[in-house]
């Protein structure tokens, strides 16, 4: 059974995001980038599933600029076993339905039993991607996944996922995709022999046209500012005075 991982390259989280100054988007020359945490979350899955004995390839894929390869050898790092790069040289117009388009059109070709996805970017917060990849291929699909466990005859999968009344659990019928929770493990990480043997990985480089899809999006971004800064506390001297404040300027009474 084959695995394939989407993958995307973030600023990284412990980086303070700085807007352009022309307020077009979030500046991202001279910042260090990153694979996405949800996105990490989900190579480590895959491996699991594969030293479970329950996959036979993982390959990670990634879309965007020559930057993305970085990304993808960090998944080959963590143990896959090959890379696809979808190259677009401008990344403005990967939202997540042009995302999913391509993502339909190399699981055409790769054949996978299962999709793995990190539940949403960092970056847009999007959470679509999986959902709509999952629409475009007509495969049953399991979001926020916090367990994932794949069937002895490698048929199915069972998925816990939390939702507000506790844990719900489904079983899907692969193919199928699956996203991933921050609860579902915790990523290893990448040792220097197996750094050095992700230089050696193949990384496949394909473009949107060869794939058949057109890039393109709907959406325009006007406008990207920073929320407002946080106003002071305020001091009250008593019990009733603050009630007072909660009721008539907050007013969450």
């Amino acid at each position: 059974m084959k695995v394939m991982v989407a993958v995307k390259r973030v600023v990284d989280y412990a980086v303070k995001v700085r807007i352009k100054a022309d307020k077009s988007g979030v500046e991202t020359s001279n910042t260090k980038m990153s694979m996405n945490p949800f996105c990490e979350i989900a190579v480590e899955e895959a491996l699991r599933i594969k030293e479970a004995g329950r996959a036979s390839e993982v390959v990670v894929v990634s879309m965007g600029g020559e930057q993305c390869v970085e990304t993808i050898r960090t998944g080959l790092a963590m143990g896959a076993d090959r890379g696809l790069h979808v190259i677009t040289q401008d990344s403005s117009s990967l939202f997540p339905l042009a995302v999913a388009k391509l993502l339909q059109a190399l699981v055409s070709s790769e054949q996978p039993r299962l999709l793995l996805l990190g539940k949403q970017a960092i970056d847009d917060d999007c959470n679509q991607t999986g959902q709509m990849v999952a629409g475009l291929l007509g495969w049953p699909q399991a979001t926020f996944a916090s367990k994932v466990s794949v069937s002895d005859d490698k048929e199915s999968v069972c998925v816990e996922r939390e939702v507000d009344g506790g844990i719900e659990t489904i079983q899907l019928q692969l193919p199928a995709v699956v996203t991933a929770d921050l609860r579902l493990n915790t990523p290893r990480y990448a040792t220097l022999p197996n750094i050095m043997k992700a230089k050696k990985k193949s990384i496949q480089r394909v473009t949107p046209e060869e794939l058949n899809v057109v890039i393109g999006s709907d959406l325009e971004v006007l406008e990207v500012t920073e929320p407002p800064k946080r106003k002071a506390g305020v001091m009250v001297a008593s019990v009733d005075e603050l009630l007072d404040k909660l009721k008539n300027e907050a007013r969450v009474f």
